[in-house]
């Protein structure tokens, strides 16, 4: 079992940067690809960022290209999304995701089986 527990959410001012973290116990994460995913209210949780298992591959959702950074720290265990640059439209809560390494990642990132997820943290961004 892997437990995910996501931090850093907070409320900023457009334009302005947070990082989110998601620390993972129970198990390492050097044998999961990872991603971010984000549930605005009154819709559907979506796709935003992942990192495969070696952190050498990363893909992006078209909203969030050239402001987002996903990365990960396997001596921390921990993952995370460097948000620069906010939007309003960047408000949601954000969750992250684990799916053990499998070529499906490669496939398309956002359907990798993530499996374990964790609780969620909110972003609000003041226009």
């Amino acid at each position: 079992q892997v437990q995910l527990v996501e931090s850093g959410g907070g409320m900023v001012q457009a334009g302005g940067s947070l990082r989110l973290s998601c620390a993972a116990s129970g198990r390492t994460l050097s044998s999961y690809d990872m991603g971010w995913f984000r549930q605005a209210p009154g819709k559907d949780r979506e796709f935003v960022a992942g990192i495969n298992w070696n952190g050498g591959d990363t893909h992006y959702a078209d909203s969030v290209k050239g402001r987002f950074t996903i990365s990960r720290d396997h001596t921390k265990n921990t993952m995370y999304l460097q948000m620069n640059s906010l939007k309003s439209e960047d408000t949601a809560v954000y969750y992250c995701a684990a799916a053990a390494a499998t070529s499906a990642y490669y496939s398309d990132p956002s359907k990798a089986p993530f499996a374990y997820w964790g609780q969620g943290t909110q972003v609000t961004v003041s226009s």
